[in-house]
Parts: structure tokens; C-alpha cells; sequence
């Protein structure tokens, strides 16, 4: 089973662990960035970054169950925001979204990302061993 390690010494967040330690024998999956898309590829949610988020998650959960995963079994998250979005407006829908999945996770601002009016973008990789 895959472990999610909150090392001593490393910061200690109720969002996110520090570490993730996948056993052997387990499938990976890879699921590549996702943006507030809908399925013909218009983006969803204007300007609004949480409806974004909600849209950006749900799609994320999407490829996930195509690979036979959930957002239970990632164990690294990479997040794209656009430079001037305001992460206290983005936070809530993602923690809403993820419930208690807690990975390792990657915040990087971007000055803009490939969909014309996207705000944020979600990669991940989930472990999954049943």
C-alpha cells in the first residue's frame, strides 16, 4: 500500500504530505495537465478561478478512473497558476474537490498556460496497488 510520510523536521500541513513512498508491484499512472476544458475543449468558467479549479478537478478525475485510479490513490500533484491568480480564492474549490487526499503537492506560477483564458492546470501521477 502506498505510503504518504509526514517526515519530523519538514513543515507539517492538514493540504499536503511531504512524501510519498509507492511499493513494488504497483501501477502507475500518469495523467498529464489538465485544464477547465469541457469535453469539445471550451474552456469552463470564465474568469472565475474556483469554477476553474471544480472544472480543472473534475476532469483530473476523469483521466484518473480511465487509468482505474481516484484522487485517493495520487501521489504527486503538480499545479500550474497563472501568475496573478489569487490562491485564496483557488484553495477552498481544490480542498472541496480532493477531500482527504493529502499527496505531495507542486504549486508553480506560470505567466499564462496553452488554453487562452485558462487559470490553472493540474498534472498528476497515482500509485495504485489493489
Amino acid at each position: 500500500m502506498t505510503q504518504l510520510l509526514r517526515p519530523e523536521g519538514l513543515v507539517q500541513s492538514p493540504a499536503f504530505t511531504q512524501v510519498a513512498a509507492v511499493p513494488p508491484g504497483a501501477t502507475t499512472i500518469y495523467v498529464g495537465g489538465q485544464n477547465a476544458v469541457d469535453a469539445s475543449g471550451k474552456l469552463v468558467g470564465g474568469s472565475d478561478v474556483a469554477a476553474q479549479v471544480e472544472r480543472v478537478l473534475a476532469n483530473l478525475k476523469t483521466a484518473l478512473a480511465a487509468g482505474g485510479a481516484t484522487v485517493q490513490d495520487v501521489v504527486m500533484l503538480n499545479i500550474l497558476l497563472v501568475a496573478e491568480v489569487d490562491l485564496a480564492q483557488a484553495y477552498p474549490a481544490a480542498a472541496a474537490a480532493l477531500a482527504d487526499a493529502t499527496p505531495p503537492v507542486t504549486v508553480q506560477r506560470v505567466a499564462g498556460l496553452a488554453v487562452p483564458g485558462a487559470l490553472v492546470e493540474v498534472s498528476a501521477i497515482a500509485a495504485v496497488t489493489r
